[in-house]
């Protein structure tokens, strides 16, 4: 798999889905070593020349200490640079969150595209995202990542059935191994709600994309958490539209998701 150099070395690791059109990267979001993204790239892959790359601390790529925004923002510049210098951006949940700070920061994008970007609205969600991050901070300092999946399950809406059923399932093992980049994840989004003075530097056209139903393993959220997130990111954004889909799960159906997003990269 090739690798490019962030600016502080760390190796960032990447694929190539099509290498015809104009380029497009997909960034993940929480727990996800790369692989969510490959079905919607893959779907793409006719028109654009995809890259779906792997963030610092996951898979094949790096993870230099000390952890900040500003080094995930210098991976995902060094990958548009690997790829041509300027591309389209498709960001999935908190990888939402870092794609607009990376428009913010002044990168060559050009269009992004986001798809249920979990800000978190209201006092109460606030007040327990704001918990969530204090006890994760004291659950993977002390090493304890189980722990950790289980907080972030639990703030996801989770049910202590489902995050039991998850302990014991295969995939447990390999979603303790990404347990550390919680904690990136968590920083992308900042303090929780939308980051008024971020967003609004970010000029590029914006496709905040929500489906609409939660996820069945999300039942604990609020029906229209996802939506009233992307309501509100829109309302700071200056070039943003909205559009609701009917998909069910929090990681969008390609054949439903995929002619919109091909439809918003290729407009003038």
């Amino acid at each position: 798999m090739p690798q490019v150099s962030s600016a502080d070395g760390t190796a960032i690791g990447y694929d190539r889905l099509s290498e015809d059109g104009p380029a497009l990267v997909l960034v993940g979001g929480g727990l996800d070593d790369g692989s969510e993204n490959v079905p919607l790239g893959e779907w793409l892959a006719g028109t654009f020349s995809v890259v779906n790359y792997r963030r610092r601390g996951r898979g094949d790529s790096g993870d230099t200490a000390p952890y900040a925004v500003e080094r995930e923002v210098e991976d995902l510049a060094a990958v548009i640079e690997a790829v041509g210098g300027r591309a389209h951006v498709f960001a999935a949940s908190s990888g939402g969150g870092l794609a607009f700070e990376a428009a913010a920061a002044g990168l060559p994008i050009d269009r992004i595209a986001a798809h249920e970007v979990p800000y978190l609205l209201g006092d109460d969600m606030v007040a327990g995202w704001r918990a969530y991050v204090d006890e994760l901070d004291v659950a993977l300092d002390a090493g304890d990542r189980d722990q950790a999946l289980r907080l972030f399950m639990k703030l996801a809406g989770s049910s202590e059935e489902d995050i039991a059923g998850a302990e014991a399932a295969p995939v447990w093992p390999a979603l303790v191994a990404l347990a550390p980049t919680l904690r990136y994840d968590a920083a992308c989004i900042g303090d929780g709600p939308p980051p008024a003075d971020r967003l609004a530097k970010v000029t590029q056209p914006v496709l905040l994309s929500t489906g609409a139903t939660v996820d069945s393993h999300s039942a604990g959220l609020p029906v229209d958490f996802f939506g009233a997130a992307a309501d509100a990111a829109t309302g700071y954004l200056p070039n943003a539209q909205r559009l609701t889909i009917e998909v069910a799960g929090h990681i969008a159906d390609p054949a439903v998701l995929g002619p919109h997003l091909a439809r918003f990269y290729a407009s003038s």
